[in-house]
């Protein structure tokens, strides 16, 4: 009858006595062994895998953003169709600010905003979970998870930060905060993915909430990266009382490219969002986005940067920023 038994259906005193052997040891090297500092890019930095839905309401039961969010990739992906699409917007901008003038950039830039705030607001809500499926389709390739979970996209950050440079700021400091967000913001992130197993890089919880799950490579990459796209429209500028050196154009092109650098590694994460609830009343689910705060930011740095060096009082740049016609 025993020769009919299943190998794994009977524990002989040896084997048994070989696993309690061998267990104190093994849980002595398990005890004794250091765990791995956290990836701060292995996992998702948020609530990516759950739905988000404290800021909202009257959720259809048809809706499929939450269908949509499970295919997309989250904030850790190198994700690079997104930081490609994310740089030709902002060269765009910056190319539209140009051309169009302060005037109707600034037409054009607030219907975008409102427009992309509109379906923000109501793309969650009962009897509108079209516009989800119409945002899949058109931008399936770039969304991230949580902006399927309940959250904002990156967009209508993006387009109120434009808009807010070029209201706030002269045309060639606004344009050149345009520019910066274009180039700095994906390459700090790609650098900061790419070297994200180099400890000492790591900022973890942020130098006084400045930081915080980012890395100083990640910065020293996003800051150089900016560097030659800066020298080249610096270099094919119109410069009436004469051209500044290389040296000087060189020294504003890496000034430039840190400020940039520097105000994306400024904002945490995850964001900081506000409350779902305030004073008992449902609010949006606003937060500090990189895509604002980068053009804003750069652009008050190009300001003091060509205010110190003296340098920018007849600075006209080409019309195509980066070459003339």
């Amino acid at each position: 009858p025993g020769s009919h038994l299943s190998a794994g259906s009977v524990e002989t005193p040896s084997a048994s006595a070989s696993a309690s052997a061998s267990t104190p040891s093994a849980s002595a090297s398990t005890s004794t062994s250091p765990s791995p500092p956290a990836d701060w890019n292995g996992g998702t930095t948020d609530d990516e895998t759950d739905v988000d839905r404290d800021h909202w309401d009257g959720i259809a039961s048809d809706d499929r953003s939450a269908s949509y969010a499970k295919r997309l990739k989250s904030r850790n992906s190198m994700h690079m169709r997104r930081k490609i699409t994310h740089a030709a917007f902002g060269v765009t901008f910056a190319l539209a600010r140009r051309l169009a003038g302060r005037k109707r950039f600034l037409i054009g830039g607030t219907f975008l905003t409102l427009a992309t705030l509109f379906i923000e607001m109501f793309r969650y809500r009962r009897g509108f979970g079209w516009m989800n499926d119409i945002l899949h389709l058109i931008c399936g390739g770039i969304l991230r998870k949580h902006e399927m979970n309940g959250k904002f996209t990156g967009g209508f950050y993006y387009f109120f930060g434009c808009t807010m440079t070029a209201y706030l700021f002269p045309g060639n400091e606004a344009i050149l905060g345009m520019i910066q967000l274009a180039f700095a913001d994906p390459s700090a992130s790609y650098f900061g993915k790419k070297t994200r197993h180099v400890y000492w890089s790591r900022i973890e919880d942020g130098l006084g909430g400045i930081g915080r799950n980012k890395g100083v490579l990640g910065f020293l990459g996003g800051a150089l990266f900016c560097v030659p796209f800066n020298y080249e429209i610096l270099s094919v500028a119109s410069w009436p009382s004469g051209v500044p050196s290389v040296a000087t154009r060189l020294l504003v092109s890496v000034l430039l490219g840190t400020a940039g650098a520097f105000s994306d590694l400024a904002v945490p994460t995850p964001a900081v969002t506000m409350p779902s609830r305030i004073c008992g009343i449902r609010v949006p689910p606003f937060h500090i986005d990189d895509n604002f705060v980068v053009p804003i930011a750069s652009a008050y740095g190009a300001t003091k940067i060509f205010q110190r060096l003296d340098i920018a009082r007849d600075l006209r740049l080409a019309e195509f920023l980066f070459f003339r016609i």
